[in-house]
């Protein structure tokens, strides 16, 4: 029996390599990686070379779309001071699943779908409720996911460490970036105020 082609939106490697192994055993998923949010260059750098370890790993075709992080910050700008997983967040996933539904119509996927919602940190809902739209305005099929669910993520993290893979310490983007610095700062100088 011949499985569909999916074209699989990935942001990072511990949650693309638990996801694809996944879909791997319904479908014939291509990775997809565009991710304008993720700063700085380093930051991106790393997880696409982690990402390219998976693929490898997983015998899965990598397709790697440039960002236009500049675009990204466009979007987002009046939605700076917003809390991590509120409206920035939700423009940021539009912006990565409109991108993927073009290209999955572009090279012909008769689907397409995001490993997104592994992330306790995602809305699975707001990602399946946007990539429905996309499915209609592109008339291309999306598959509706709630990867966390039968504990998905905890056993993402148990493969990722299998995989010595690395994991990320905040979200991906400029803002969440911030935030964790702003974090590190509080908690060296509370533990300075300790002594």
């Amino acid at each position: 029996m011949t499985r569909e082609r999916i074209l699989v939106h990935v942001c990072c490697a511990p949650d693309g390599a638990y996801v694809l192994r996944l879909l791997q055993q319904n479908y014939e998923p291509t990775a997809f990686f565009y991710n304008p949010n993720i700063y700085p260059p380093e930051e991106y750098s790393l997880r696409y070379q982690e990402m390219v370890k998976v693929a490898n790993w997983l015998k899965v075709p990598l397709i790697e779309e440039k960002p236009d992080f500049e675009n990204f910050l466009q979007l987002t700008e009046n939605l700076k001071d917003e809390p991590e997983m509120g409206r920035r967040c939700e423009v940021c996933y539009a912006l990565r699943l409109e991108k993927t539904a073009l290209r999955a119509l572009a090279d012909k996927f008769p689907f397409f779908t995001t490993v997104m919602s592994l992330s306790p940190w995602k809305k699975s809902q707001t990602l399946n409720f946007l990539g429905d739209n996309l499915a209609q305005k592109y008339e291309i099929n999306f598959l509706k996911a709630d990867f966390k669910k039968k504990d998905g993520f905890i056993k993402s993290v148990a493969l990722s460490r299998e995989l010595g893979l690395y994991r990320q310490d905040y979200c991906g983007c400029l803002y969440s970036y911030l935030e964790k610095q702003k974090k590190k700062a509080q908690e060296s100088g509370s533990k300075r105020d300790k002594f």
